[in-house]
């Protein structure tokens, strides 16, 4: 199966096409530049660097959240419109789900972390042993204190993942909660393992209509928040 597959959660953009597990092309770019300004040149680069087209592929992927509002909303916008053009099914991936196949050949726990800010990051914890993940917790948005609680009786080497790995790394030292970072190569969430996760979940009846992919948030945007927050101040005068 060949994949297209986005990666645009974070301030890092990137872009590849995966076929049968093995990588075929990619491209990664972190300069702090707007992705609706970097994604698709990249994209269109990349895919004619290789001699290849969006019909080229069997599926479009993305990691469609959770993540920044923004660069979540660009990449499945993205998706979509590629796998409306081409005829092709998308698979949509949990961005957590795909950054803890980076340090899938590390045994320990996996501990995925995004920046969320208020002193959150979103997470999920994977156990990983010999080369295969398994899910220990639903995606989230949890603090850093609720989750150094949850993890500090658990001997089992911790190896932090994602834009929030260091972050997450220094607030468990300062609670002196043995953990590592991936190495620097494998610590950012990266469009490979999106491709790499979307084929597993296609081969599982994954694969929807571009109509029918969505973005998945976990909370609502700070915009929403600060108008809610402003109204019930307002109602308790």
């Amino acid at each position: 199966m060949r994949i297209l597959a986005l990666e645009t959660s974070a301030k890092a953009c990137s872009a590849a096409v995966t076929e049968d597990g093995k990588v075929v092309a990619g491209v990664f770019q972190c300069t702090g530049l707007t992705h609706s300004r970097t994604l698709m040149p990249m994209v269109e680069g990349m895919l004619k660097n290789a001699d290849l087209t969006a019909a080229d592929m069997d599926a479009i992927a993305v990691a469609r959240g959770p993540g920044s509002f923004t660069g979540i909303r660009i990449g499945v916008a993205a998706a979509k419109g590629l796998a409306f053009a081409a005829g092709k099914p998308a698979v949509g991936v949990s961005t957590l789900e795909a950054m803890a196949l980076n340090a899938a050949g590390m045994d320990g726990l996996v501990v995925c972390a995004m920046d969320a800010r208020r002193q959150q990051i979103y997470n999920a914890v994977f156990s990983s042993r010999d080369g295969r993940l398994t899910r220990l917790t639903p995606d989230r948005a949890i603090a850093l204190s609720d989750l150094a609680e949850e993890l500090k009786t658990e001997e089992t080497r911790k190896i932090i993942v994602g834009d929030g790995a260091a972050l997450c790394y220094t607030y468990f030292l300062e609670k002196q909660l043995p953990c590592v970072l991936a190495p620097p190569s494998l610590v950012m969430q990266n469009a490979v393992s999106v491709a790499l996760d979307a084929e597993k979940a296609a081969q599982a009846g994954g694969l929807e209509s571009a109509q029918e992919l969505v973005p998945v948030y976990l909370r609502a945007a700070q915009a929403d928040r600060l108008r809610k927050e402003r109204n019930e101040r307002e109602q308790s005068t």
